[in-house]
């Protein structure tokens, strides 16, 4: 991909799929810019309101908090929303639905076939960013598989958070072929689902701030 109409100096980097204080805390430390709580019970990786309220509370300020969410009932959103800044939207919600609560969002979509990007990005024109996923029948998200980089239009209307199987490994390569706004990693810096690897992490991380050093 060539220009994107959201130049920018730093690729924002989001861990997702935290469950432990210890990750938390990891995170902020190595330089996180978000970081993603689970509340969707069919994870692996899932947190209940509880847990969500004592782990967001470790943020700092500066860090956003990401809650996401699968096709859930809004009254269970909007409870969560008070220990989140950002909300995700990981399943078949329309955008009035995303639009109807009271933190911003942003709309993740699977890259299955024949997806059109510029119509979603139109529909969806109300969220801060399109998380684009690589798409496996069933699974919401979380597969650790990447996509076909190259479907991603250029100048897509909103800005692109790019998640699927990225790791320390290929996040350079993903960096230079998307030039997208954020990345976003789970299982790719975990030792078990929901237990993150520090090293992993802080390699990750690394990998990105490389990337854009290398981009000059």
């Amino acid at each position: 991909m060539a220009d994107t109409p959201f130049p920018c100096s730093r690729t924002r980097i989001k861990i997702c799929g935290l469950t432990r204080e210890a990750d938390v805390d990891a995170a902020v430390a190595a330089g996180a810019d978000a970081l993603g709580f689970v509340l969707w019970p069919g994870s692996k990786r899932a947190v209940d309101e509880a847990r969500l309220a004592e782990l967001s509370a470790r943020v700092p300020a500066f860090v956003t908090r990401v809650g996401l969410f699968v096709d859930q009932e809004p009254a269970l959103i909007e409870r969560c929303a008070r220990h989140l800044d950002l909300l995700q939207f990981h399943g078949d919600e329309a955008p009035a639905f995303c639009a109807g609560f009271s933190r911003p969002w942003i709309k993740a979509l699977r890259m299955r076939e024949g997806l059109d990007l510029h119509a979603a990005a139109e529909a969806y024109r109300g969220a801060g960013a399109l998380l684009l996923d690589a798409y496996r029948p069933g699974v919401p998200g979380g597969t650790g598989e990447t996509f076909d980089w190259s479907r991603i239009p250029e100048n897509l209307a909103k800005a692109v958070i790019l998640a699927g199987g990225l790791r320390s490994e290929n996040v350079a390569d993903a960096i230079a072929t998307v030039h997208p706004f954020a990345v976003d990693v789970s299982g790719g810096v975990e030792a078990a689902p929901g237990r993150k690897d520090a090293e992993r992490l802080e390699a990750f991380i690394a990998a990105v701030r490389g990337a854009d050093a290398g981009r000059g």
